[in-house]
This record gives structure tokens, C-alpha cells and sequence, in this order.
């Protein structure tokens, strides 16, 4: 939920009539205390599906904002860590968070080991990724809205071209809300109305809630390559038809 130190509506409806980068650099200050940050709980539930899949060594946060995401590489990594976002706005924040935080042993390291690398923070279109392959494990949370479908062939070879052979590209995916629902007509109702400010207005923000949906988006990674595979998040609930209502997508680089 939005908190009083979070944005206010003044401040949201510029940073919409913004471009996306721009509205997420003026965003940024204020981003951790708004509903936008990825909530703990998928970032918990995340890094424990994960977990067994290890040991991982090298890892790569797609999109990574404020840098939540890190935090999860830096529980599962062994070694390096990157944070990439095309938000200078956002990289500071993460930078200054980071600098405060004490530093992390890896998942399932003997006590007394050293505490992995500091993140390194990279500005960088992640449809242009400035790596070669490198990551064991490549994560994204909740930047999934900001790709066009047509987009993802181009995001999906990216992320394979940075990973190394057996590595894992994992991001969380929400089941859609039932058609006729409240949930279901609040996406839509979203989705309709950054079309038509896209319609109307230049330069874009690109947000769309309702595209990315788990059976066209695991057609196009398996096209790219991967091997695709979902673990279920129960921990975060289950819809009402008794399914869970998030999963995990794990594709994998099987070379």
C-alpha cells in the first residue's frame, strides 16, 4: 500500500505523462514506499524454490530498480552480482541502499565464510545487455509489463546469449484474474487507459498488466531456446478455483 512518505497523486500523474525511464528516475525516491516494490513474500518465496537449484555462481538482476532482487542473487550467488536498469534515478537509489546494508554470506555457506561481492550497478537497456555470456542465474521481478509482446524474442535472446550453459533465467508469474472479475476489469480497465494515453501523447510509458501471461510467454522462451519448467509459490496464495496463484518460471540454458 501507499504510505505518507510514499508519492503522491500529483506526483504519480506526472511520472504516467512521463517516458518510462524518466518517470521511473522521478519515482525512484519514493519507489520502496509504494506497492510497486516487490513484495517480500516473492522475493522469500522465490529464493527458496531456487535454492535447491544451486549452487549458483554468478548472477544478474533484469530490471533490477531499487535492487530487491539483488538481495535474493546475493542469498543464492556465490559470486558477482549485477544489478542492470536503464533508470539512472533508480541505480542511485540502489546504490545508496546498498551502502548501507551489511554484507550477506550466500545461501548454505559454513559460518565464518566471507561474505560475497558487493553488487556492481549497471545502467543498460536490457534489450540491449552490454555482457557476454557470464550468469549462472539471471532473475526479474515485476518488469514483465514494460516489454511489448513483440519485444519478447529480442528480451528472451538476450537473457540466453548472458547465460552460461546450464544456467537459469526465473521470474514469478501471477495466473489472471478471472474473465469478469474485479481484478480482471481493473487490468483491463489499466491496460485500456495507457493505451490511450500512448494514443495521445509522446513519449510513451509502457506499462500493460494483462499480455504477459504464462502459456504465450513460455512458447516464445523455448522458441529463444530455453527449457521451460514452472515451480509453484503456494506460500503466496491460491486462486479462488484452488490453483496457486503464482508460479514460478524456470527456463534453463541447455546447451
Amino acid at each position: 500500500m501507499f504510505t505518507p512518505q510514499g508519492p503522491t497523486l500529483r506526483e504519480l500523474a506526472v511520472q504516467a505523462l512521463s517516458s518510462t525511464e524518466h518517470g521511473y528516475d522521478l519515482l525512484a525516491p519514493a519507489f520502496d514506499r509504494t506497492p510497486f516494490r516487490t513484495p517480500e513474500p516473492v522475493l522469500v518465496a522465490t529464493a527458496a524454490a531456487l535454492e535447491p537449484l544451486g549452487p549458483f555462481g554468478s548472477g544478474l538482476d533484469l530490471c533490477c530498480g531499487t535492487g530487491a532482487g539483488v538481495g535474493v542473487l546475493r542469498r543464492l550467488c556465490g559470486g558477482p552480482v549485477v544489478g542492470v536498469d536503464f533508470s539512472a534515478g533508480m541505480l542511485e537509489v540502489a546504490r545508496a541502499a546498498q551502502a548501507n546494508q551489511p554484507a550477506e554470506r550466500p545461501a548454505g555457506a559454513p559460518a565464518g565464510a566471507p561474505a560475497g561481492p558487493e553488487p556492481v550497478w549497471v545502467r543498460a537497456d536490457v534489450r540491449r545487455l552490454p555482457f557476454g555470456p557470464g550468469f549462472d542465474l539471471v532473475l526479474s521481478f515485476g518488469a514483465s509489463g514494460h516489454f511489448l509482446p513483440r519485444e519478447w524474442p529480442t528480451l528472451f535472446g538476450q537473457v540466453y546469449d548472458v547465460l552460461l550453459p546450464g544456467g537459469v533465467f526465473a521470474f514469478p508469474i501471477v495466473a489472471p484474474p478471472r474473465v469478469g472479475s474485479l481484478p480482471y476489469l481493473a487490468l483491463a480497465g489499466f491496460d485500456a487507459a495507457m493505451r490511450l494515453r500512448n494514443a495521445l501523447l509522446r513519449p510513451p510509458f509502457i506499462m500493460y498488466y494483462r499480455p504477459f501471461q504464462l502459456s504465450p510467454v513460455r512458447a516464445e522462451l523455448e522458441r529463444a531456446g530455453f527449457t521451460v519448467r514452472t515451480a509453484a509459490l503456494p506460500e503466496l496464495g491460491l486462486t479462488p478455483q484452488g490453483s496457486p496463484r503464482c508460479r514460478l518460471v524456470v527456463a534453463r540454458r541447455d546447451d
